[in-house]
């Protein structure tokens, strides 16, 4: 468990602009490393807001892209190409601009696709992809991901990790099929705590005076359960990346300096 690390910015902006910096430099430095890299991406405004941040930044180019694979921290069980799904949006921020290797770009299964109604079966579909993508080296049933990104919503789930669901308690599967989520829609398949775990680096987005409770929350002591952010993070790094709204009821012990 590494002990997270935390970076507030002037605004959401800014944040994303930063973000991208950060992500950019990690994926380039993964893939001069070892050939590849391995970044799982998360849905909601910060998400988003960091992808279109990196399809619009100069040093995009610096990446290889087709040396890149990408997963998914959760999906919301719906049609392939629905505007809500995660993967759809990605494709629209930046997926679409950038030259991937088709192979390499791993979505969660679609409720129009090969397990129709049953999110059960595509969360195992979807954990055996995992399983077949682990080395030896990894020894886990998931890669080693380099940087997994995570939006914190306003109750502090991350992921489709919901506060007391039984999900967030999940200790073996490292996917699962949600129902019944609090936030629509709400049959979700999800990656679990533990193979959020296994990423080499865990990347916490917030932004927004909506936001501030559940950071607060977090990095305060609250359990898993009741606060399913606190219990992500990384092997090596756990970041906190926020801006200056979402980090506003934070005790001054753990507020760090503003970024530029």
């Amino acid at each position: 468990m590494s002990t997270p690390q935390l970076v507030v910015h002037r605004d959401k902006e800014l944040m994303a602009q930063a973000a991208a910096a950060r992500l950019i430099t990690k994926v380039v430095d993964a893939q001069a490393s070892r050939g590849s890299a391995s970044v799982v991406l998360t849905g909601g405004r910060n998400g988003n807001g960091l992808l279109s941040a990196l399809a619009e930044a100069p040093a995009r180019d610096a990446v290889d892209w087709s040396r890149i694979d990408l997963w998914w921290g959760d999906e919301r069980y719906l049609p392939e190409g629905d505007p809500e799904r995660n993967h759809t949006q990605a494709r629209e921020a930046l997926l679409n601009a950038v030259p991937l290797d088709p192979e390499r770009v791993h979505p969660m299964p679609a409720s129009d696709g090969a397990y129709g109604a049953d999110v059960d079966a595509a969360a195992e579909a979807y954990a055996a992809e995992l399983a077949r993508a682990a080395g030896p080296e990894n020894h886990g049933a998931v890669p080693a991901f380099d940087v997994l990104l995570l939006g914190v919503g306003p109750d502090t789930h991350v992921a489709s990790l919901f506060p007391e669901l039984p999900a967030v308690r999940e200790t073996e599967s490292p996917v699962v099929g949600v129902h019944g989520a609090p936030k629509p829609p709400p049959t979700r398949v999800t990656l679990t705590l533990p193979a959020i775990r296994s990423a080499r680096e865990v990347w916490l987005l917030a932004a927004g005076e909506d936001k501030a409770q559940a950071v607060a929350m977090a990095l305060s002591g609250a359990g898993e359960i009741q606060a399913p952010a606190a219990g992500a993070y990384g092997r090596s790094r756990t970041l906190w990346l926020l801006d200056a709204a979402a980090a506003s009821q934070l005790p001054r012990s753990l507020y760090p300096p503003a970024s530029p």
